[in-house]
C-alpha cells in the first residue's frame, strides 16, 4: 500500500489483538491485488452500553489504482449482525477479498466468457432486408432481416460483431439466428475475432 493502513475505533477502546488481526487481514488483501493504494478500517460498536450486548460494525474502504473504490460495510443496518468482533472483521475482509479478486480478474481480462457471448462473425455487407456476415474463416454467410433477434436489423452496422447459427440454404450457407454481441463499429477481420 502506498498509504499506511488506517484503523479507527469508535465506541470502544483500541485493542492490540484486534489491530493485529486487521493488519494481518489487510496484508492478505494485497496477495489478491498488489495495487491497493489505501486501506481504511473502521471498527465500531453502535449503541454501546456497558450492560448491553451490542453488535459490531466493520467498514473497509479500499482505494485501488485506476481510480477504483471498494467499500465493504458490515453492520446491523444491512442485516449482517455479529455478536463477535473477530467474526465481524473476518466477514468484512472476506467480502473485500472477493471484490478485489473480481476487480483484479476484470482488469487482467480473466472474466469468464460464455460461448454464446463470443462473436462468430462481423457484419460485412448490408442491403434492404438482408446482408452478409464474414465468419471467422473469412466466408460470407447470407442472412435475412427476419433472422436477427429482437428486431434489431435496423440497428446493424458494418463492423458489428455478431453470433449466429449457420444452416444450409438453397444457395449456400446462411444464418438462421443472428444476435448482436458487440455494438462497437469499425472494420474487423476474421483474425480479430479469435478468442
Amino acid at each position: 500500500m502506498q498509504v499506511p493502513l488506517e484503523i479507527t475505533f469508535r465506541g470502544m477502546s483500541s485493542s492490540t489483538y484486534v489491530e493485529e488481526l486487521v493488519r494481518k487481514r489487510s496484508a492478505k488483501l494485497e496477495e489478491f491485488c498488489d495495487h491497493i493504494i489505501r486501506c481504511r478500517v473502521v471498527l465500531e460498536r453502535p449503541n454501546a452500553h456497558p450492560r448491553s450486548r451490542s453488535n459490531w460494525r466493520v467498514r473497509i474502504d479500499l482505494t485501488v489504482a485506476g481510480n477504483h473504490e471498494i467499500v465493504v460495510d458490515r453492520g446491523q443496518m444491512n442485516g449482517t449482525i455479529r455478536d463477535d468482533l473477530y467474526d465481524a472483521i473476518n466477514d468484512a475482509f472476506d467480502a473485500a477479498q472477493r471484490r478485489l479478486k473480481r476487480l483484479n480478474e476484470k482488469q487482467h481480462g480473466n472474466v469468464k466468457v460464455h460461448p454464446e457471448q463470443l462473436p462468430s462473425g462481423v457484419i460485412d455487407k448490408l442491403f434492404g432486408d438482408y446482408g452478409f456476415i464474414r465468419d471467422i474463416d473469412g466466408r460470407d454467410i447470407y442472412f435475412h432481416a427476419h433472422s436477427v433477434l429482437n428486431d434489431e436489423f435496423a440497428d446493424l452496422e458494418v463492423g458489428m460483431a455478431v453470433a449466429f447459427v449457420e444452416e444450409a440454404g438453397d444457395e449456400g450457407p446462411q444464418a438462421s439466428t443472428v444476435r448482436i454481441v458487440d455494438r462497437r463499429h469499425g472494420r474487423r477481420s476474421g483474425s480479430d475475432l479469435t478468442p
